[in-house]
């Protein structure tokens, strides 16, 4: 178990649901390696706050889905000609816009997470290293480990850069193409106002964004920073909150991606659903609640195993469609905004 996500005394979960009229306290204390059941009186209860009225729901999912055919799958991206990419188990599969298998690339480390270039390039974040793998899916680098304690979660790519979530070590490593190291993001430093990236478990996200700044989720601090390539905090939003426009439980959001108008989509864990935000952070609307994507709102969280698997990924196309990897059911799930009334 890497030392950096958390030992057998970390929380997992605070949740206060004033809004439903009584206050809901639920704290967890688990090992999220382990496979210890999570006893009744920790247990979430969250009928009430997980409902989503109806009026802010924007999308609709389409009847297509894609089975990904994973025992475990991690990580969904899409490519420049809508094809989607899944990472699980020990390779990667590549699909069609028809849900059609196309590809498969053997990855023996284990994928944990992959971005894709512009060029057709796959970088790919197994636990301790990044790997790459030109258009055709031959393996076309392999970089040293970042460490011993490391635990990879996702990839961005800069114009010039790579930008690697180190959830073990809670830090951002920069990186150039070939794989030189380029320095760390988002390490605690008061000269430069930055607290420190709170991860207790192994969630932790980031995307480029269109303006050239680097998002980071804080999942323990509930919010997005936004941080230039050397590392310079910029802005920041999001909030802890049992409403629909917070981010509740520990550490929420779990990912998070770019829609083309620059917005942002999260999902979250524990209350799983899927929202959408402007590129200023403020909150849009919502692409999926819990009824849609588990079928329940009541205990969501049973298991060590049903906590962690909670943790969709996400990812958007470039017509503004989302796509949800569900890690419960391993298959990616595509929603389409609604068209608005005449």
């Amino acid at each position: 178990m890497p030392k950096g996500i958390m030992d057998n005394r970390i929380v997992a979960g605070i949740i206060v649901a004033a809004a439903v009229g009584a206050a809901i306290l639920a704290v967890i204390r688990l090992d999220i390696f382990g496979r210890t059941e999570v006893p009744v009186q920790y247990q979430y209860k969250l009928d009430q706050i997980a409902e989503v009225d109806p009026n802010l729901i924007l999308y609709s999912e389409l009847p297509r889905q894609i089975e990904t055919g994973f025992r475990q799958a991690r990580g969904v991206a899409i490519d420049a000609n809508g094809s989607v990419f899944v990472a699980g188990d020990s390779r990667i599969s590549v699909f069609d816009l028809a849900g059609q298998r196309v590809k498969t690339i053997d990855v023996p480390a284990g994928p944990q997470c992959l971005a894709l270039a512009e060029d057709g390039t796959i970088y790919v974040g197994t636990k301790d290293h990044v790997e790459v793998y030109d258009a055709a899916g031959q393996q076309a680098g392999v970089w040293p480990t970042v460490g011993p304690e490391a635990f990879v979660t996702s990839i961005a790519l800069g114009k010039d850069d790579v930008f690697v979530a180190d959830a073990g070590r809670r830090t951002v490593l920069r990186f150039d193409r070939q794989g030189k190291a380029m320095g760390r993001i988002g390490d605690k430093d008061p000269n430069r106002g930055t607290e420190g990236f709170v991860v207790p478990s192994p969630h932790f996200d980031l995307a480029m964004a269109p303006d050239g700044l680097l998002r980071v989720v804080n999942p323990g601090r509930h919010r997005i920073e936004a941080y230039t390539t050397d590392g310079q905090l910029e802005v920041s939003w999001g909030r802890f909150g049992s409403d629909v426009e917070g981010f509740t439980g520990c550490c929420n959001p779990v990912s998070l991606a770019m829609l083309p108008d620059g917005g942002f989509v999260t999902a979250e864990k524990g209350v799983v659903r899927v929202k959408v935000f402007g590129p200023d952070g403020r909150f849009v609307g919502v692409v999926a609640g819990p009824r849609q994507l588990i079928g329940s709102a009541g205990e969501v969280c049973q298991t060590v195993d049903q906590c962690q698997n909670s943790g969709f990924d996400v990812a958007a196309d470039r017509q503004g469609r989302v796509y949800v990897l569900d890690t419960q059911r391993n298959i990616v799930r595509i929603f389409e905004k609604k068209s608005k009334p005449a």
